[in-house]
């Protein structure tokens, strides 16, 4: 999970979420296969796992066949899935997607935000998905909550202080709406319903032209990939 001004919180719990690691490898299994009629994993080569967390997520892409590459702020977090996945061709990379990632433009075929953005601020979702649109050549997929509710859910992210309540009402909308240097994010978004409140947003990039990605690195320098 990456969310703002929380490594510490998300360092001390790292060993909860380990202990969920395979649970939610096989959740992540049941999603994508529900997804596959939108979303052929099959067709990409490469991808970001983004808040990669304990590495469930970046586990199941890799066994998938991608080459796959673990973001996360939390160095708690990294240690468990380096731990887990040891032996795994999976790279895994300290680093925030509110900052500038440590990758160059388009980088990856696809980046997944799995449970990341209903607990960031409007603003903060706004940098994520324009920076996982920066990196991403094909597909920028959230993973997260849709708009239907379940009280127990309620209760733990209210307790949290997120912004869940109000990611439900305007996900694709906000999604769809997200500008950067004056276009689109996304061209398109294609919601998929995976369980009764889960939903996979599918996000195509705005087409960035070479004197786009030129400007981009003139300004912010150039980016290189951490091993």
């Amino acid at each position: 999970m990456a969310r703002s001004g929380s490594e510490f919180l998300f360092n001390t719990i790292a060993p909860v979420y380990g202990l969920f690691f395979d649970y939610q490898r096989r959740q992540f299994a049941h999603s994508f296969q529900l997804a596959a009629p939108e979303l052929d994993l099959s067709e990409f080569k490469s991808a970001l796992d983004v808040g990669c967390g304990t590495g469930a997520l970046a586990a199941y892409l890799s066994d998938k066949g991608l080459s796959v590459t673990g973001a996360d702020p939390a160095a708690g977090m990294l240690k468990i899935a380096k731990r887990k996945l040891k032996g795994k061709p999976i790279t895994f990379v300290q680093a925030n997607v509110l900052e500038r990632l440590p990758f160059a433009d388009q980088a990856f075929d696809l980046s997944i935000a799995s449970f990341v953005a209903h607990g960031l601020q409007p603003g903060e979702r706004k940098k994520m998905y324009r920076e996982m649109g920066r990196v991403s050549r094909s597909k920028v997929v959230i993973y997260d909550y849709n708009q239907k509710r379940a009280v127990l859910t309620n209760v733990l992210e209210w307790l949290e202080r997120g912004d869940y309540f109000r990611f439900i009402k305007q996900a694709e909308s906000e999604m769809r709406d997200c500008m950067s240097d004056l276009k689109q994010c996304f061209s398109t978004v294609r919601v998929v319903h995976v369980n009764r409140q889960a939903a996979l947003y599918i996000c195509t990039p705005t087409e960035r032209t070479p004197s786009d990605v030129s400007n981009s690195e003139s300004a912010s320098g150039s980016a290189a990939t951490v091993d």
